[in-house]
């Protein structure tokens, strides 16, 4: 099926039904609501030319706005193209003009960032600002006025739901140049929410979903799914782990998503006793490996909801899943292995591998490889490497895991060279690379260290003269943006060297992880 055939399958299940509650304006939408103005936007963007399999670009704070516009896109039979607002201007301007995306909506309190988008992406041609007219581009309102649900022209449709033709095309994170871009078609992401269907369904006949973290990133996938379910979405503008204790208790939240460091968050806040979690079915961790200790305290708060999912762009969302009935077990019983990450999903089959494409031996640890339709089809106009990463008939997600006994996996390594913090990817070589630009800096190894808040850090490593540390954060911040800016740099008179001349990163990361059974946070 088509991405939005799994919304309407929500919606068909009670049209009166709450779809979207937005506690940024106040406004409340039933899903016929939603359906019928998913229908009139889709028919304004056909009358402006949009065009099958066109490219569209969402850029604003959470809102429901922007996840109908979201749904409006897939009904006519639209690309997504994710833009994360916490990325530098010319790393999205990179990514925008590498896949020569069209369309942009975006919010007014980015106008500035979409007038330097405008710019410097000669593709962007058309806008719509969600909330006002904004610089000549017309507001959302304004935008659809003159056109109804009934003006839609449903796109050709085949009777196995259009399979092949891409839902999206996914940002990977980078390395030294823009992102690589996931090819994901309605085959795979279809395969993905059925999946999550299956682990995530039948808890509750009034499943309330609630939306903190960015529709524009990892929440809009999560937010179709429980859409499927016919969930309602709490749409928070952002986390605030106050506000979102608070909404679990106010709305009867059952089902939400959150990286792990947001966890970490909600067990510090000072209000953490004071609301009731009891509504809670489901509470996914997602995007980064979960301390153990502190997946044990989540349970004792919040209760048996806590569960864990294990994927990645090329293979969303649930390659393994960690149900919540095992993860309450383990709690208590053995909570060692609250480290795994779960068992592999019944959509596919994961093998660990060595470097020449054969498995490991039982117990030992290997790269986590993927097969299956859950598996993205390609990288968009990088065949070279889409070749990479497929080899021995084989996904190769550059994660390190092992297996238990009982077919548990744990993550215990990364074979890519890259930091997960704060849910996001950071690939080390486009940092190193903006870090380098300074002529101050002679040599630069960025690696991820442990942190309390944010799982890993990212740090840089820097032979250097006559600059110091804030200098290196601000001229990376400025290149390549906050989150993939070092967050600590160390001067060091020279980097260590394997035989082979190369970064000897493994000796760098030993003196901040030391011997840790798992070198990721």
């Amino acid at each position: 099926m088509r991405s939005i055939d799994y919304f309407d399958r929500g919606h068909d299940r009670d049209p009166a039904r709450a779809c979207i509650v937005d506690t940024v304006t106040g406004r409340r939408y039933s899903f016929a609501e939603v359906k019928a103005l998913s229908e009139r936007i889709a028919a304004a963007m056909q009358r402006d030319g949009f065009a099958n399999q066109d490219l569209l670009a969402l850029y604003g704070p959470n809102g429901g706005s922007i996840l109908i516009v979201l749904l409006a896109m897939w009904r006519a039979n639209g690309v997504w193209i994710p833009v994360n607002t916490r990325n530098a201007i010319d790393a999205n301007a990179a990514y925008i003009n590498y896949v020569r995306c069209r369309w942009m909506f975006y919010h007014s309190s980015l106008a500035d960032e979409v007038e330097q988008l405008r710019a410097l992406c000669p593709t962007l041609t058309k806008f719509v600002c969600l909330d006002q007219p904004t610089g000549g581009d017309p507001s959302l309102d304004q935008f659809i006025e003159g056109v109804s649900e009934d003006d839609f022209v449903e796109p050709e449709i085949d009777a196995f739901g259009n399979m092949s033709e891409l839902v999206g095309i996914f940002p990977t994170g980078g390395t030294t140049g823009p992102s690589k871009g996931a090819n994901v078609t309605n085959l795979g992401w279809g395969t993905m929410i059925e999946t999550a269907a299956d682990a995530m369904g039948g808890r509750t006949d009034a499943p309330v979903a609630l939306v903190s973290a960015p529709i524009t990133h990892a929440a809009g996938p999560i937010a179709l799914s429980t859409l499927n379910l016919g969930a309602t979405q709490v749409i928070l503008p952002g986390f605030n782990a106050e506000k979102v204790l608070r909404a679990i208790a106010e709305h009867r939240v059952t089902h939400m998503y959150l990286p792990p460091t947001a966890l970490y968050q909600l067990l510090a806040s000072p209000e953490i006793g004071d609301h009731d979690y009891s509504s809670l079915r489901i509470f996914i961790l997602v995007g980064s490996p979960c301390s153990p200790e502190k997946l044990r305290q989540a349970v004792e708060t919040f209760g048996p909801c806590m569960c864990q999912s294990y994927g990645q762009v090329e293979c969303p969302m649930i390659v393994a899943w960690f149900p919540p009935e095992d993860v309450a077990r383990f709690a208590s019983e053995a909570p060692e292995k609250l480290a795994a990450c779960g068992k592999p999903t019944r959509s596919i089959r994961v093998a660990l591998l060595d470097d020449d494409g054969n498995r490991v031996a039982p117990g030992e640890s290997g790269e986590i490889c993927a097969r299956g339709v859950l598996v993205s089809h390609s990288y968009f106009e990088k065949p070279e490497e889409t070749a990479e990463i497929r080899k021995f008939g084989w996904h190769h997600t550059g994660d390190v895991g092992r297996f238990d006994e009982q077919g548990y996996l744990y993550i215990v390594d990364r074979k890519k060279d890259m930091v997960v913090t704060g849910g996001f990817n950071v690939f080390t070589t486009e940092v190193e690379a903006a870090v380098t630009e300074l002529p101050q800096v002679r040599e630069c190894a960025v690696i991820g260290v442990p942190h309390e808040k944010w799982g890993e850090a990212v740090h840089a490593i820097v032979v250097a003269e006559g600059i110091d540390d804030s200098a290196i954060i601000a001229h990376t911040k400025a290149r390549l943006g906050g989150v993939k800016a070092p967050k600590t740099v160390a001067f060091v008179d020279s980097i260590p060297r394997t035989a082979a001349g190369k970064m000897d990163k493994k000796k760098l990361r030993k003196e901040y992880w030391g011997d840790s059974a798992r070198l990721v946070n």
